[in-house]
């Protein structure tokens, strides 16, 4: 959702790109969350870090504890974790679930536009 979010609002600024310590299918909640707003997210697909370990990276952002502390150093010239609920460990009824992504993808979006503010 962060990767989503940040090239609707942002994109024309940053070139975003995503990854996960342990890469899955991107969730259907997710997906059903973002779409809410108008953003599509459908294509996406879930990269394994290690991908990026050898890229030139200006930013290399952690949004869950997880992440942040099983992930392999990338270099980078900033790093920052920035501590979001996992939605996917949400247990209970889909209608739990749906809300649990709502909650932090509204969550993101305001961090995004508060922090990634472009400076030209």
């Amino acid at each position: 959702m962060a990767e989503g979010l940040l090239r609707h609002i942002f994109g024309d600024y940053y070139e975003v790109y995503s990854a996960g310590t342990e890469p899955s299918g991107v969730s259907p909640f997710a997906v059903g969350a973002m779409e809410e707003i108008g953003i599509n997210i459908s294509h996406h697909i879930s990269k394994g870090v290690d991908e990026f370990l050898s890229a030139n990276l200006d930013t290399v952002v952690t949004v869950c504890d997880s992440a942040h502390e099983h992930c392999p150093y990338v270099p980078a010239r900033n790093n920052i974790h920035q501590r979001f609920e996992d939605p996917r460990a949400t247990t209970g009824s889909d209608q739990a679930k749906i809300k649990a992504f709502r909650r932090v993808r509204d969550q993101i979006k305001a961090w995004i536009q508060e922090y990634f503010i472009p400076h030209d």
